[in-house]
């Protein structure tokens, strides 16, 4: 089961939200809005999708690498080294 399972409706419902914002951003263009304009709702969608990794890394955090930890071994640096892997993504963007 993936980590973010109990919280589960509330990424799918941010990532749709995020989909209305691209559909959006869309038919701005579409409509020749003012590139500025344009390129504030790009960061919204930005800014929205970091806080959706975020929360998932943090279901992650909380719920796999901690049962890993508490089992330990080698399943417990395999989790740590997914989660640093995924940290150095999100910071890289």
């Amino acid at each position: 089961m993936a980590g973010y399972g109990q919280h589960k409706e509330d990424i799918i419902r941010r990532l749709r939200r995020i989909e209305g914002q691209v559909r959006g951003v869309q038919r701005m263009v579409d409509e020749d809005t003012y590139c500025i304009d344009v390129l504030t709702q790009v960061s919204a969608i930005n800014a929205a999708l970091q806080s959706c990794a975020v929360a998932l890394l943090d279901e992650h955090l909380s719920c796999c690498v901690t049962e890993a930890i508490a089992q330990g071994g080698d399943q417990a640096k395999v989790k740590v080294g997914e989660a640093s892997k995924a940290i150095a993504r999100l910071i890289r963007t």
